[in-house]
């Protein structure tokens, strides 16, 4: 039989951790219908079922409360949710902040851009890669007040008014922290040839799975010739 410490260390029970998915479960929502097929598309590929009905949105604070005379199952939420109940100000709606974008490729090692970018920067080459060479984006971001749930990016790139390239991933769903997160998204490679060389303009943008827009970023590069 287990001793009493080591019934501790295994957590709450079943039950309780029943009780805990209902309630996180809570705050993970879909958008409203799409009213073409390209946002329905995007819609499923973020792993949303149609037709769900989403629960009201309950905020940190009452999370954390609920359940709070449960020592066991109070530890398990401030592990789950990365908080503690200080950080909880009752406000409903969570909230992203975008500290920084970089740029990580072998070619120059790391660029590194503040956010939000300065009016004087907007429309100005960011950075520039050689053709055919790999790079990843990196992002640093806070999440504040609530859990972001099936947080997800998209980053549309057009050269001459055509568009060339769209990618779409999912970041994942992240809960209130003091430290700041990191993330790198998936390695591109840049194109190669003559065609595929001079200015891009790109819009990055970041949802969540109930639609709420937290960043839209417009940016240029430029792709120039191998030396």
């Amino acid at each position: 039989m287990e001793g009493g410490k080591r019934g501790d260390e295994a957590g709450p029970s079943s039950e309780k951790l029943g009780e805990l998915s209902e309630k996180l479960n809570e705050v993970c929502h879909v958008g409203e219908d799409e009213e073409d097929e390209d946002e329905d598309e995007d819609h499923r590929s973020n792993g949303v079922a149609a037709g769900f009905v989403p629960g009201p949105l309950v905020s940190l604070k009452e999370q954390i409360e609920k359940d709070k005379d449960d020592d066991s199952l109070r530890r398990w939420k401030q592990k789950l949710l990365g908080c503690l109940e200080s950080d909880s100000d009752g406000q409903m709606e969570p909230e992203v902040k975008f500290h920084s974008i970089s740029i990580v490729s072998d070619d120059f090692g790391e660029i590194n851009t503040p956010l939000p970018v300065d009016e004087n920067q907007i429309g100005r080459v960011l950075f520039t890669l050689k053709e055919g060479s790999e790079y990843r984006l990196k992002l640093t971001f806070s999440v504040l007040h609530n859990i972001v749930s099936g947080l997800t990016y998209s980053n549309t790139v057009w050269k001459g008014g055509l568009q060339v390239d769209q990618s779409k991933g999912m970041l994942g769903t992240f809960a209130p922290n003091r430290e700041p997160y990191e993330h790198t998204l998936e390695e591109e490679t840049t194109p190669s040839g003559v065609l595929a060389r001079g200015l891009y303009s790109a819009r990055l943008k970041f949802e969540d799975d109930d639609k709420r827009c937290y960043m839209e970023l417009k940016y240029s590069f430029e792709i120039k010739r191998q030396s």
